[in-house]
């Protein structure tokens, strides 16, 4: 009855890995990994399981980008969701589309944590007090509400990074109001300067290991639910007042622009 439950996505990545490992230190966590490549995920088990010695780590293979196979993932799930950490990113340098023809930044940072968040509410709802971390980073801005896709601007990867990261801090502020009535708490976070493949992408290095880039979320995520507040923005395991998370009326627009991806 006390194990917890978790889901990370993005979990092959650098700081997602970490996150995962982390979260498996206490044998009363299950981690469940959800990644697209199943090679991969295989590794990754392999080496949190050595490592930590909890054996409760799995995978869910899902493409993060693509909407159909998040709602094939919720269907499937069977039992409890304490925790859900949405990490899974990407910055390509190049404009890409998914085979829904949705801008691959867009999709992937900013509807795969809006459809998670959407597709898994009643599973949390049913597990009891649950958390949603949001991972998102202090490189954030530029976001255009009438051009999310880069239809109308030349596709820059380090403008739709830092626009889907100012999506997720706005989109955190209007889940937490939306479901804090049933108890699960919805927080952003920065996660660290970790070199990664993503940051290189971007023309970063980065000076934080993976595990210091893990601090901040696997912090949120542990910590008991009557510790937690709700719709806060944090760094370095402090909160931190979100500019993005004041204008209401933008949040909801971006929210309702989302919720119109559900039906392509």
């Amino acid at each position: 009855m006390s194990q917890q439950v978790f889901l990370v996505t993005g979990a092959t990545g650098a700081i997602g890995k970490a996150i995962a490992r982390q979260c498996a230190i206490d044998h009363n966590h299950t981690v469940v990994l959800a990644c697209r490549n199943e090679e991969k995920a295989k590794s990754v088990i392999n080496e949190i399981i050595q490592l930590t010695g909890n054996l409760n780590v799995f995978n869910a293979l899902v493409d993060l980008s693509n909407y159909q196979e998040i709602c094939q993932l919720a269907e499937r799930w069977s039992g409890p969701l304490h925790v859900l950490i949405n990490n899974a990113a990407t910055t390509p340098r190049r404009r890409q589309e998914t085979r829904a023809g949705i801008e691959l930044q867009m999709a992937t940072n900013v509807l795969g944590y809006f459809w998670m968040v959407k597709a898994f509410t009643d599973i949390l709802k049913d597990s009891g007090s649950a958390q949603i971390i949001n991972v998102a980073s202090y490189w954030a801005g530029d976001l255009d509400l009438n051009d999310l896709e880069f239809n109308n601007r030349p596709y820059n990867n380090n403008i739709a990074y830092r626009q889907s990261k100012q999506a997720n801090r706005m989109l955190s502020v209007a889940f937490s109001d939306k479901l804090k009535a049933y108890r699960i708490n919805v927080n952003a976070c920065h996660p660290g300067d970790v070199n990664s493949t993503l940051s290189n992408n971007l023309g970063f290095g980065g000076y934080e290991t993976p595990d210091q880039g893990a601090q901040t979320p696997v912090w949120l995520a542990t910590r008991p639910y009557e510790q937690q507040s709700t719709g806060g923005y944090y760094e370095h395991m402090r909160a931190v007042p979100c500019l993005f998370g004041r204008g209401q009326e933008a949040i909801q627009k971006l929210f309702i622009r989302c919720e119109t991806y559900t039906r392509r």
